[in-house]
């Protein structure tokens, strides 16, 4: 049983890798959608390069200290949950560990072994390490690798970061007759790409993924683009 618990370790560390990627990316995504709507909405209000950048880095900054905040509480929710149950478990092996013996060999079982070979494999595990068989096993979770809420803010601020300032840049810097032209363009290209790349990480087709979301940057956009020169033809 030592190699297919190894290979099963690998395993599980390369899915926490793409997770972890596919967070950055769909993180990156929320960066350039959010702050490109503010942008282009602002841009149709007025061409005012400061109040552009003052618009951008406002909705850069609250944009990502609030994906952080939120990442931080989820995945703090979740660490706390998992050490609840490892505790459960923890205490279910002092008291019970003939009930849990048998728990155990019924879960191998369901995934396919004989009963005398998960029966011979739960004995082995167990006298190994049994809160570790159990938590894997049972549970899903490896004790050595719990979910680390700073770890997952801190990925969500910066992914948040540097998907906003694509659009953030392309509206500040070219001259005011190319800011729109030039931020849709930008945006809609770096959307194709985060589309491409979750897609491609999820194992799913790309071109759909693709499409909808350069299509939704680009409703996002019109939509307070629209709004924006309402409000500025308006004069609010």
């Amino acid at each position: 049983m030592t190699e297919p618990t190894h290979d099963e370790s690998h395993g599980g560390a390369l899915g926490v890798r793409l997770n972890w990627l596919r967070a950055a990316v769909l993180g990156a995504n929320d960066g350039i959608v959010s702050t490109a709507g503010l942008v282009v909405g602002v841009a149709g209000a007025t061409a005012d390069r400061s109040v552009l950048l003052t618009a951008g880095l406002a909705g850069l900054l609250a944009g990502s200290l609030s994906m952080a905040a939120g990442e931080y509480v989820s995945v703090s929710t979740q660490r706390d949950s998992e050490r609840a149950a490892l505790a459960l478990e923890r205490r279910e092996l002092r008291e019970q560990p003939a009930a849990e013996l048998a728990e155990l060999t019924e879960l191998l079982e369901q995934r396919g072994l004989t009963r005398e070979v998960a029966r011979e494999a739960a004995v082995q595990l167990t006298e190994r390490d049994a809160l570790r068989a159990h938590a894997r096993v049972e549970l899903g979770i490896d004790p050595d690798e719990l979910t680390n809420p700073w770890h997952a803010a801190w990925a969500s601020f910066l992914a948040f970061t540097v998907g906003a300032l694509l659009p953030l840049l392309a509206i500040v810097l070219p001259p005011s007759s190319g800011r729109v032209p030039v931020t849709v363009v930008c945006v809609l290209a770096a959307l194709a790409l985060t589309g491409w790349s979750s897609a491609r990480l999820g194992a799913a087709t790309p071109g759909r993924a693709v499409l909808r979301n350069v299509a939704g940057g680009a409703l996002a956009m019109a939509v307070t683009y629209g709004a924006g020169s309402l409000l500025g033809a308006a004069g609010v």
